[in-house]
């Protein structure tokens, strides 16, 4: 059909019938595109304060503040006693997943902000919260894109909850060794151990230390990172350890540190019914073993997966590498029965070296933090 064809078979009344069109959206200007506002959906705003409010609950409960859903008013009173708990964990949470987010816009990649995940009930669950993730709704184009992506929570992560430790220890209060009470223990690592003996100037296995609640939620911190960059799956350490050494060698690292899950549980368990040994482990690595095979241990390839990391690149990935080994703790949480035995030195001062087995003991009001 010609152009005339056209113009005759054309309806002269619709032609002529002005018509009302809203003018179009701008979408670029000067050829660049326009996004659309910055909006914080409902459902993660309404989780961020949600976990808020567990978190202090959670802090509130530790401190031994009076908190029940039974007496919302003096509970409301009480609230505050967790600030100092919930605020630096809800910092080092935010700060880890927003590192992920931010290096996810730069490199174009289609993500959600955060979801916090609340953990009612604090005598159960009593850090608050189940942590908090992002979605990443397309792949990275390259392993250097992906290795950014997934080193750069943890990072942004240590950094907080670093500072975190260091003016909560200094806030802690330091008292002669008294390993008798027993209580719920939290296991150590290289680096909470090494900020222990600079902030507090003396062998943190020869004392107690009375420890501040923010100093609890940066050893949280250490933990979550520590979770995170397990190198298996999808979790960050996965990314970490794809970027570095490409798809095939990530499945044989993650199958062999999901197995390493298992055996952190079943070795000790094991031992301990056919030696009659007395070795200790935290149950919680069964979960992790659980989920990873629920995730997969496979990685997604990206749309580059052919060139390698290089440069200061390649060791900044060692450097994550590192940081997974430096917050490690095989056996993060323990449950030690009282000796009933109080010290043997009473005027044991904190500047006498006290060497014992498991004898850096840390107290937060009825948890005990054994290093």
């Amino acid at each position: 059909m010609d152009d005339s064809t056209a113009h005759k078979d054309a309806s002269p009344v619709l032609t002529e019938i002005p018509r009302f069109e809203a003018p179009p959206e701008a979408t670029s200007v000067a050829g660049r595109p326009i996004a659309p506002p910055f909006q914080i959906p409902r459902l993660n705003a309404a989780l961020f304060l949600l976990t808020l409010l567990t978190t202090t609950v959670a802090g509130a409960d530790m401190a031994g503040a009076f908190v029940s859903f039974a007496h919302p008013i003096a509970s409301i009173a009480n609230l505050p006693a967790g600030l100092s708990f919930s605020i630096p964990l809800m910092l080092i949470l935010f700060a880890h997943e927003m590192g992920h987010y931010l290096t996810s816009r730069r490199y174009g990649v289609d993500s959600s902000l955060p979801y916090f995940i609340p953990a009612p009930f604090p005598s159960v669950f009593f850090i608050g919260t189940f942590g908090a993730f992002i979605r990443m709704r397309s792949l990275p184009r390259t392993r250097r894109s992906m290795f950014d992506i997934g080193a750069a929570g943890p990072w942004a992560g240590f950094v907080v909850a670093l500072l975190a430790i260091l003016i909560g220890l200094k806030r802690s209060v330091v008292t002669p060794l008294d390993t008798s009470q027993g209580g719920l223990q939290l296991g150590n690592s290289f680096i909470f151990w090494g900020i222990s003996r600079l902030v507090l100037g003396v062998d943190p296995d020869a004392v107690n230390v009375n420890l501040d609640a923010m100093a609890f939620a940066g050893w949280i911190g250490l933990f979550v990172t520590t979770l995170n960059l397990l190198p298996v799956g999808q979790l960050d350490g996965g990314h970490v350890v794809y970027s570095l050494f490409g798809g095939r060698w990530h499945h044989r690292i993650s199958r062999l540190f999901t197995l390493g899950c298992l055996l952190m549980v079943l070795v000790p368990v094991a031992s301990n019914y056919l030696f009659h040994t007395d070795l200790t482990f935290w149950g919680g690595w069964l979960l992790w073993f659980a989920i990873v095979i629920f995730l997969g241990l496979g990685h997604p390839s990206t749309l580059d997966p052919e060139t390698p990391l290089a440069g200061n690149r390649k060791w900044a990935a060692w450097a994550t590498v590192a940081l997974f080994i430096g917050t490690f703790s095989p056996v993060p949480a323990w449950f030690a029965p009282p000796s009933g035995q109080p010290p043997a030195d009473e005027g044991h001062q904190i500047s006498v070296m006290h060497h014992e087995p498991a004898s850096h003991v840390y107290r937060l009001n009825g948890f005990t933090i054994r290093l």
